[in-house]
């Protein structure tokens, strides 16, 4: 067990209206520590039963959640951002604990995600309506913004904290109630969320977190349960797909936040320095386990060598390791699967013709830890260049002109982050609106912010998050027509 100031923060039973329950066959499963492997929970794993009951708790406070009035509902959400914030350094542990990734890096997520919290406390009392010029003389016509109803929130493990917190406040801020269902490798996190959420005096049932290895059971009983208004996911496309589907026959409203394949393009009149740095901060942060993290590095011909040399020094100084070790910047990748398919990403690079320039290597036995590597020559027909590879490789492809890596850098089904770098105003415009992105870095590795909409196009997904957009995912519009009027 971490030292914890507040150990009440480790929770390992699910949290079910304002109630910690174990699962009803008394089942639970182990989350292990990335570095070691070590056995660090046994949690509590419920099924389709506990999920049912779960939602019908928030269904049932949602009758009541909705009439609270804004100011209300925002001063709880600032309690619990007051909370996040004051048990920050513990939550940070946990997260490391769970998660892997370095302790100044989980603390920085801790900060993020609670800046959800206090950004949609002040958005709920901005969930305006409007007054519309009528048809007719005798006519008004009014519209009202109302909350969807229960939510099912499901997120991934590589944010545990910011995934629940960016969904969670704009939830609760727009008058929703909501059951999360957190990654099984990553409970933890989520439930120290809904333990302070339990202290700063949200009613039963508004919050639930439905703990569980079995992720499609409970997936599928979000989604088949007509209780259930909406579904957000962030996760990775194929499964996004089933959950689409799940939805259909309810006709749920869903938001998805999927995969990606980040080109990252350097041009020739680009500053060297700050692309590098750009691209380490892009592609190595969370040992390149983001959604929006550099999948390709696509960089012009003139200044191709220059970089590599450049980018592959900066990259050997990156110290990977136990992510408890404060000198620590890449921890271990979340699992052996993970680590595997990592491999596998290498592997067929070098047997197609790419060059290793730096790393490939596991580490230490018995740990998930893999060296930052760099790939040099690498072409088309690769998979990295294809799939996400989720994993602290970073493959660079050479291009020749502007119109080459437009093309190249399109040539995905995915569109959620995007980034490049250069000096010329016109060709950042030009390059700008032609990726096919949700998101687009400008001289700059670091896109995420509360206050901007997060989210991508095609099938990245659909709906944003954060920024004054990211309410309108958690509302309805209704129409009210005044007849008769005189």
């Amino acid at each position: 067990m971490i030292a914890l100031l507040n150990k009440n923060l480790y929770q390992t039973k699910s949290f079910i209206n304002n109630e910690w329950v174990e699962a009803a066959n008394k089942q639970t499963y182990k989350v292990l520590n990335p570095y070691d492997h070590a056995v660090i929970a046994q949690i509590a794993n419920l099924g389709a039963t506990e999920t049912r009951q779960a939602i019908e708790a928030a269904e049932k406070a949602q009758q009541q959640w909705k009439k609270v009035a804004a100011h209300e509902r925002a001063n709880l959400l600032k309690k619990l951002f007051a909370l996040l914030l004051e048990n920050a350094d513990d939550l940070a542990k946990i997260l490391t604990w769970e998660q892997g990734k370095p302790l100044a890096e989980a603390k920085g997520e801790i900060i993020y995600g609670a800046s959800f919290i206090e950004w949609f406390a002040e958005e709920a009392r901005r969930i305006y309506g409007d007054v519309i010029p009528a048809h007719g003389q005798d006519k008004r016509i009014i519209t009202l913004k109302q909350p969807i109803g229960v939510v099912g929130i499901i997120t991934p493990w590589n944010f545990p904290n910011a995934m629940i917190t960016r969904k969670l406040g704009a939830a609760l801020a727009a008058g929703c109630t909501v059951v999360i269902k957190p990654a099984g490798n990553t409970p933890l996190s989520a439930l120290s969320i809904a333990y302070l959420a339990q202290k700063a005096g949200f009613p039963a049932g508004v919050i639930n977190v439905i703990t569980s290895e079995n992720s499609s059971e409970i997936g599928k009983e979000l989604c088949a349960n007509p209780s259930v208004r909406k579904i957000l996911f962030t996760g990775s496309t194929p499964v996004g797909k089933i959950l689409i589907k799940q939805c259909a026959d309810t006709v749920k409203k869903v938001s998805m936040e999927l995969g990606g394949n980040a080109p990252f393009i350097v041009f020739n009149d680009a500053d060297i320095d700050s692309a590098v740095e750009g691209a380490i901060m892009s592609k190595f942060r969370n040992a390149g386990q983001t959604c929006v993290c550099t999948n390709r590095i696509y960089v012009q011909s003139g200044i191709y060598d220059a970089f590599v040399t450049q980018f592959s020094a900066a990259v050997a100084k990156l110290k990977v390791g136990n992510g408890f070790e404060s000198d620590t910047i890449i921890g271990p990748v979340i699992d052996t699967k993970a680590l595997t398919n990592i491999q596998h990403f290498i592997d067929d690079a070098l047997s197609k013709g790419a060059c290793l320039m730096q790393g490939g290597a596991i580490l230490k036995p018995n740990s998930n830890l893999l060296s930052p590597t760099i790939l040099s020559n690498v072409s088309e027909d690769m998979l990295l260049a294809k799939e996400e590879i989720f994993g602290p490789v970073a493959p660079i492809f050479k291009f020749e002109t502007e119109a080459e890596v437009i093309a190249l850098a399109n040539n995905t089904e995915y569109g959620l982050a995007s980034y490049f770098y250069g000096q010329n105003i016109n060709q950042i415009w030009r390059v700008a609106e032609a990726l096919e992105y949700g998101m687009v870095g400008i001289n700059t590795g670091m896109i995420s912010t509360t206050v901007a909409p997060f989210g991508g196009i095609k099938q990245s997904g659909n709906g944003r998050e954060g920024s004054k957009y990211g309410i309108e995912d958690y509302i309805e519009i209704k129409y009210l027509c005044f007849g008769g009027i005189e």
